[in-house]
């Protein structure tokens, strides 16, 4: 994984100095990290990243429990201001919000083993804690929103508190959720207040809004799992990747950016990464408005397409640049091929200094290529590497790397095929059929999964096919890419406690980008031994007839699931014809007097 080191000893070395140079300058100014932080954020933006903090902690606690270690943190930060150098005040912030948690009565009795966390050093106690947050909280209630003219008085008379109980219903239902963007949506949220309040008919305004504002929180659950599965790919497979990824899609982004400049951005976002990925919200805030801050100062060296994006007040630029289109790649950039393979002399700049060279590699490929998935680029790039590595040692490199073309285009091809073979299905036989032909495949691939994961899992990548085939052409594979790996990290999570198979371990083990051809490629487990048949398998009764057709399909699907269990070799034509038997069962034995008879006899 060599190449994935992108610290080019020309620009991220500097990149790395400079920043930290301007870090320490920073907090030698300010002996204290709460005061620093409360400084810059000021007051109202730094309550509600307290609160945003909290909440994604400590998920079950009502919003006046949660208030009350807000307004300790605050007024901890306020007598820091005023004395940096008292006791309490030089502790690391992180330090000080578990502190404040584990001060918290009956901390057990509601989070149970959570409490355990507090007998921890920092950073493990951290570590803990982050282990506890629950992705799909299905203890909360769903939001019930209140009168038109309530909830626009209240607006009136208490701002402050309705949207701090705005933040706190997203972030507790979000908990990898980054501070920038709740922030971002609370602003979305706030705009509709003021648009809708001023209106003579407020209730069909805020009709209106619910909408749009259900789109939002269904796009920042999306987000809430993006962000955590790039967590994920930090802490896993460490910086080197993290931030291979991030120049590969930056670089597509941005294509008309100078390397250097899009070198020191992808070392910056690393590090703020990281303090938001161990769940530091208030420093991961402060940070990234400087980032964007910094990002906006140089649009002109970037992108035109952020320019309305740095328009927008602070809290909302963050999600606004982030959704933000690709730039247009700039008009006649030349051929790759004369550089990295016609040239005789590629080792000679090759060998010097691999990350340079290979990082520099990936800024080419990828901004030609804004159609291409990240994990598509790298997997070009290591087999770009694996190429120089084998030739450089020969007596005729430019021989031996002559053919390159030919081999990286191997790649493209296959997840080209993958994403076009996919799709076409899925449009032309839509959902329960993809569906079928997921549980189909998957079971065979790993039939020890129990029956209703793989349901789960198959009912995941259906809705990957719905998303991304029905996405332009050019944002296909991307898309689709990007959501399998997600849920691709979820299958391999359960394989660390509960082991399915030795296939299942190779590609969980296989590097970042080479996960999801090594999923694709799996055929049928070998070394299963499928359990006796089991004749209650059939055992339907009269329910099937008058539940919803949902609970029917989902019914089938399940029958299908565990046939492929018991006959993992049993061809297309076997399959559809039991499943067409049992349509016509269905039909029939709802139609007769006595159910559960008709269904017993056929």
């Amino acid at each position: 994984m060599k190449w994935l080191t992108l610290i080019s000893f020309i620009f991220l070395l500097s990149s790395a100095r400079s920043r930290n140079l301007q870090r320490t300058a920073r907090d030698a100014d300010h002996k204290s990290p709460i005061a620093h932080r409360f400084k810059d954020l000021k007051e109202e933006t730094f309550k509600a990243v307290a609160m945003i903090t909290f909440a994604q902690y400590l998920q079950r606690c009502s919003y006046d429990g949660l208030s009350k270690l807000v307004k300790d943190v605050v007024d901890l930060a306020h007598k820091c201001v005023a004395n940096e150098d008292a006791p309490e005040c030089t502790k690391p912030l992180p330090t000080i919000v578990l502190d404040e948690i584990c001060q918290v009565d009956g901390l057990r009795d509601s989070y149970g083993d959570m409490a355990d966390c507090c007998g921890k050093a920092d950073p493990e106690r951290n570590q803990c804690f982050l282990s506890f947050k629950v992705r799909q909280p299905d203890f909360i209630q769903p939001y019930q929103r209140p009168a038109a003219d309530v909830i626009c008085q209240e607006y009136k008379d208490q701002r402050v508190q309705l949207l701090g109980h705005f933040i706190y219903t997203v972030a507790r239902r979000n908990p990898f959720l980054h501070a920038p963007m709740i922030l971002g949506l609370a602003a979305e949220y706030e705009n509709a207040l003021k648009t809708c309040c001023a209106e003579s008919d407020i209730g069909a305004c805020l009709d209106a809004k619910v909408q749009q504002i259900y789109v939002m929180r269904k796009r920042a659950k999306q987000v809430d799992e993006k962000q955590r599965h790039h967590c994920h790919i930090l802490h896993k497979y460490g910086e080197r990747t993290f931030q291979a990824s991030k120049l590969a899609r930056m670089s597509q982004k941005y294509p008309k950016a100078p390397f250097p400049e899009l070198v020191k951005m992808v070392h910056d976002v690393k590090d703020v990464y990281k303090e938001c990925c161990e769940g530091d919200m208030l420093e991961c805030m402060d940070d990234w408005s400087e980032l964007v801050t910094s990002l906006c100062s140089k649009q002109d060296v970037f992108s035109s397409k952020i320019k309305p994006c740095c328009e927008l007040p602070v809290v909302e630029r963050t999600k606004c640049i982030i959704n933000a289109d690709f730039d247009e790649k700039p008009d006649n950039l030349p051929s790759l091929v004369e550089k990295y393979i016609q040239d005789k002399e590629v080792c000679k700049s090759y060998e010097p200094n691999h990350d340079a060279f290979l990082s520099e590699f990936v800024y080419e490929y990828s901004r030609r290529h804004p159609e291409f998935s990240t994990e598509l680029v790298m997997r070009i790039t290591k087999g770009y590497e694996t190429l120089l590595d084998k030739c450089c040692k020969t007596d005729n490199p430019a021989e031996c790397y002559g053919n390159a073309v030919e081999e990286l285009n191997k790649h493209v091809k296959e997840t080209e095929d993958v994403v076009k073979t996919n799709c076409e299905f899925f449009n032309a036989n839509g959902e329960a059929e993809f569906l079928k032909g997921i549980l189909v495949r998957y079971t065979k691939k790993m039939p020890q999964v129990s029956t209703d994961t793989l349901l789960e899992i198959g009912k995941k990548m259906t809705a990957i096919g719905k998303e991304c085939c029905n996405a332009p052409e050019q944002k296909r594979m991307s898309c689709s890419e990007h959501y399998l790996n997600m849920v691709i990290d979820d299958m391999c999570k359960r394989q660390q406690t509960t082991p399915i198979n030795d296939q299942v371990t190779q590609c969980c083990n296989e590097l970042y980008s080479y996960r999801r051809p090594c999923f694709t490629a799996m055929g049928v487990d070998a070394k299963y031994v499928p359990p006796p048949f089991d004749p209650m398998m059939f055992n339907f009764d009269a329910k099937m007839c008058s539940a919803p057709a949902a609970e029917r399909e989902e019914g089938e699907m399940k029958l299908l699931v565990n046939l492929m269990k018991r006959r993992p070799q049993m061809t297309e034509e076997q399959l559809k014809t039991i499943a067409g038997g049992f349509t016509a069962m269905m039909e029939k034995c709802c139609k007769q007097s006595d159910i559960d008879s008709c269904l017993g006899e056929e």
